[in-house]
C-alpha cells in the first residue's frame, strides 16, 4: 500500500508539474473505466491524452476570444438576412472560410449606419479565434488614441506591435469621426507595418472617394494609403435602411 501510494504522489507531482491538469484531476476514474471496459494500455492512454489536448485546446480558444476584445460576441448565424436586403450572402459566407486570414488579404465591409457591418466583423474575428488565429478587435478612433498616447510617452514602437502582431486585426468605424493629420499618419503606419503580412478588416460609413474628408483632407496620404490597403481587398457593400431605425419605425 505504501508504494501504491507513494507511486500515486509522485505521478500526482508530475503530472501537476508538467501542467496535465485534466490527466492529474481524471486518471484514476478513467482507469477504472478502462478497467471495465477491458481497454489495452494504449486505448487507455489516447483517451486520458485526447481529453487533455481538449481541454487545453478549450482553454485556448477561450484566451484568443478574451484577447480579442470583443465589444460583443455575434455569429454569422445570429445575422438578420432579411435586412438589409442588398447584401451578397454567397460572398459573405464565403469570407467565413477564413482563406483572406491565411492569405493575408482584407476586407472592407462599406455601408450605412446600423446596416450590420459590425456585426459581421465580429462574427469573423469570433470564428478567427475558434479556427486557431489571433485577433484583436478596436474601433479606428481607439486605436488612433492608444498610438498618440504611446507617441507621446515614447512608446510608439510598442504600442505599433500590438496592431501589427494579430494575424486578424478589426478596425471599426472608420470614418465616422474625422481624424487629424497625426491621427492620419498613426493610422497609415497601422496599415502599412502589416500591408501583406497580417489581414485587416474595416467597417466603414464612407465610400473610397470621400476617404480624403475622413484623412483632414490629405489626399497625397489618403491616396498612398487606399494603395496599399486595397491592394489585396474584398469590399463588401451593404445598403438599405438601418436595422436598428426599422425597430425604431416599427414601435
Amino acid at each position: 500500500m505504501t508504494t501504491i501510494n507513494h507511486t500515486k504522489t509522485e505521478l500526482d507531482k508530475n503530472l501537476g508539474y508538467l501542467k496535465l491538469v485534466y490527466m492529474r484531476e481524471n486518471y484514476e476514474s478513467l482507469a477504472k473505466n478502462a478497467i471495465q471496459k477491458q481497454w489495452t494500455h494504449v486505448n487507455y492512454l489516447t483517451e486520458l491524452v485526447t481529453a487533455e489536448a481538449n481541454l487545453k485546446q478549450d482553454r485556448a480558444t477561450q484566451r484568443r476570444i478574451r484577447t480579442a476584445r470583443f465589444a460583443q460576441i455575434k455569429t454569422l448565424e445570429q445575422f438578420k438576412w432579411s435586412w438589409p436586403q442588398k447584401i451578397n450572402q454567397l460572398q459573405v459566407k464565403n469570407l467565413f472560410r477564413l482563406k483572406f486570414v491565411d492569405d493575408k488579404s482584407n476586407v472592407i465591409f462599406l455601408g450605412g449606419v446600423g446596416l450590420g457591418k459590425t456585426h459581421l466583423a465580429t462574427a469573423l474575428g469570433y470564428q478567427g479565434c475558434l479556427k486557431g488565429y489571433s485577433v484583436l478587435f478596436c474601433s479606428a478612433v481607439d486605436a488612433i488614441n492608444n498610438l498618440a498616447a504611446a507617441q507621446s510617452a515614447g512608446r510608439l514602437k510598442q504600442e505599433l506591435a500590438k496592431y501589427k502582431k494579430p494575424a486578424l486585426l478589426i478596425l471599426d468605424e472608420l470614418g465616422y469621426l474625422p481624424i487629424d493629420k497625426t491621427g492620419a499618419d498613426l493610422l497609415f503606419q497601422i496599415i502599412s507595418q502589416r500591408y501583406e503580412q497580417g489581414s485587416l478588416i474595416i467597417t466603414t460609413n464612407r465610400a473610397f472617394k470621400d476617404w480624403p474628408e475622413i484623412f483632414n483632407n490629405d489626399s497625397t496620404l489618403t491616396s498612398a494609403l487606399l494603395d496599399r490597403l486595397l491592394h489585396h481587398t474584398e469590399t463588401v457593400i451593404i445598403e438599405e435602411r438601418s436595422y436598428r431605425m426599422k425597430e425604431t419605425i416599427k414601435n
